[in-house]
């Protein structure tokens, strides 16, 4: 039993030690792919996010949908609708609010191609440069307030959730 414990013990800490933080400050470099989950269609997501300061980043997001709902008497969606990207800034909360360095909490704002935006998300690194992500995106201010049939894509609550790289030096 006791072998059992020292064992458990080591490669616990053996763990915690090869863990990558999720948000390390200025220079930190993460990158994000995932899958991308809204009313109106599923896509992929790419991000990538920079550190500028102790819990500050800015960074870039798209998204490309691949399957969407078909929509009676209308076109299947165009390029243009399927795709967008956008620029954010993220506040990372982890170190702020006191939770290990291999976790992290960040909301964000976002300006795209589609709208004006929010998101909250969240990192968990479980090894050395690799862990997960799960994000909710939301608009809080669409640029055409009359959107229909395809235009919802990317102009619509959705949830995204993948693996995160630690890209940094």
């Amino acid at each position: 039993m006791k072998k059992l414990f020292l064992a458990s013990m080591v490669a616990f800490f053996g763990m915690a030690n090869a863990q990558t933080d999720a948000f390390k400050g200025a220079g930190d470099l993460k990158a994000q792919v995932g899958a991308n989950f809204q009313k109106w269609g599923t896509g992929i997501q790419v991000s990538l996010d920079y550190g500028l300061g102790e819990s500050f980043s800015i960074g870039a997001v798209g998204g490309y949908i691949l399957g969407f709902k078909e929509l009676p008497n209308v076109d299947k969606p165009s390029a243009d609708q399927r795709f967008d990207v956008k620029a954010r800034a993220s506040a990372h909360l982890g170190k702020v609010i006191g939770l290990p360095n291999n976790v992290d909490i960040y909301p964000g704002l976002d300006l795209g191609l589609k709208n004006f935006g929010g998101h909250v998300g969240a990192r968990y690194f479980f090894d050395k440069g690799f862990g997960l992500f799960t994000e909710i995106q939301f608009p809080i201010a669409k640029y055409k307030q009359n959107i229909s049939n395809y235009e919802f894509l990317h102009n619509q609550f959705n949830v995204a959730v993948g693996a995160s790289f630690d890209i940094s030096k």
